[in-house]
């Protein structure tokens, strides 16, 4: 019993050695871009946070939005998961209403439904988003959502 508590013992001290160590990215070596103008309307602010890589294979971004800016009609080949960080936003699937999200809401864009989101058209909003890719592809942009759309309720 006690040669098994000791290998326990040693296996459980080595492994850290063995493991790969972590990384922290100081946000002051995040670039923030502007969202271009083909694929937002108004003003948004765009911060990747984690791209695709050999060890993971997903990415991050944060973008915030200002009042009355929004993203283009999109899909997302594998589905996109958001998280709402602050202020109040707006997103809406094709063919349905638009909804209203929250600071610290989630939000399940389900693989190839065609949506928008953005701030409202009084208060700003930011939010984390997921998106996994399929054939090196994380986003299908479509064309802008008019002011008809965005302010319909």
């Amino acid at each position: 019993m006690k040669i098994i508590v000791t290998a326990f013992a040693l296996a459980l001290t080595t492994a850290p050695a063995v493991a790969q160590e972590g990384t922290i990215t100081p946000a002051a070596d995040r670039a923030t871009v502007l969202g271009p103008s083909e694929t937002f309307t108004g003003t948004a602010f765009v911060v990747p946070t984690i791209d695709i890589s050999e060890d993971r294979d997903f990415s991050m971004a944060e973008v915030t939005f200002l009042p009355g800016a929004r993203s283009n009609w999109h899909t997302h080949p594998r589905g996109q998961t958001i998280l709402v960080t602050s202020g109040t936003g707006w997103t809406q699937e094709d063919g349905g209403t638009r909804q209203t999200i929250n600071a610290g809401d989630v939000v399940w864009c389900p693989p190839d439904v065609r949506h928008w989101h953005g701030a409202t058209d009084q208060t700003a909003m930011s939010h984390i988003v997921v998106n996994q890719p399929q054939d090196e592809s994380v986003v299908d942009w479509m064309e802008p959502v008019t002011d008809e759309q965005y302010l319909a309720q």
